[in-house]
């Protein structure tokens, strides 16, 4: 398979991601919809970080057995320093972007305020699980690069299949904060989320078929699953102010759905 086949089915892989982000134009759904599409949206994200946490400490693992012990130091400190990264930078970056709309005053304006301050809360938590999930998309695109660049083409032509399908659910976990604030985005919004959180799965690929670095794959992965956690935790606020009971079954579907997905790859493995 060329470098440039490769790169392609990278890009397959990553843009499927597009497939679920027109759910971000939904409006006017009841209130129940609503809280089901956010708890959807948290049950996809807590199977992927679970699944993320997993793959980036794997190496980790493997290198504590073998016993190497510079390298296990080294990837050690990487994934906790990269999760907790991806956690607490989104705690900062929201609690200044939360202070600096605050309003100074308050008069006839406030409630105008208030209501542009949730629809921009909903878009800011989408875009923080687009840039979430890029970090893990990007060392997906590295293992599709790595494989197909040591010739095991069928391992690549799988894991493109595998990444794809996630994909394809990861865009309809970006929107769902959306879904439960009843905000409409933009075309160009869902296009900027698509390319965050697909395009690194192209860039990854090609990046693969040049080099081998497992740190930067560690990293990507514990990044991510910090970021991912912090979302999570936003959606799971949003969820108990609408309907708790609701949520809890959205993010037992959401779970299923992205545990489905996973399973069609290990069916086409064996």
């Amino acid at each position: 398979m060329s470098t440039t086949q490769t790169v392609l089915l990278g890009a397959v892989a990553g843009f499927t991601i597009f497939l679920g982000l027109p759910l971000g134009r939904l409006q006017g759904a009841g209130k129940t919809t609503r809280c089901l599409l956010n708890g959807m949206s948290a049950g996809i994200l807590v199977f992927l970080l679970f699944e993320i946490l997993a793959q980036g400490f794997e190496p980790v693992e493997h290198a504590f057995e073998e016993r190497e012990w510079s390298p296990a130091a080294g990837l050690g400190l990487l994934y906790v320093a990269g999760f907790g990264i991806g956690l607490l930078s989104l705690l900062y970056v929201t609690r200044t972007a939360r202070t600096t709309r605050a309003p100074q005053s308050i008069g006839p304006g406030a409630m105008a305020v208030a209501e542009a301050t949730g629809r921009s809360d909903a878009l800011r938590v989408g875009m923080s699980i687009a840039v979430a999930i890029g970090f893990h998309n990007f060392a997906e695109g590295l293992a599709i690069g790595q494989a197909a660049a040591a010739d095991e083409i069928s391992l690549a032509i799988l894991l493109v299949i595998g990444f794809a399908l996630h994909n394809a659910t990861e865009g309809f976990g970006i929107v769902g904060p959306l879904a439960a604030a009843d905000e409409q985005a933009s075309w160009g919004w869902l296009l900027a989320v698509g390319l965050i959180g697909g395009g690194p799965t192209f860039v990854g690929t090609l990046v693969g078929t040049q080099f081998s670095s497992v740190y930067v794959f560690v990293g990507c992965l514990a990044l991510a699953g910090g970021a991912i956690l912090y979302v999570v935790g936003e959606l799971f606020a949003a969820g108990r102010r609408m309907s708790w009971e609701t949520t809890l079954w959205g993010v037992f579907l959401g779970f299923v759905v992205g545990l489905a997905t996973e399973l069609v790859l290990v069916v086409a493995g064996a």
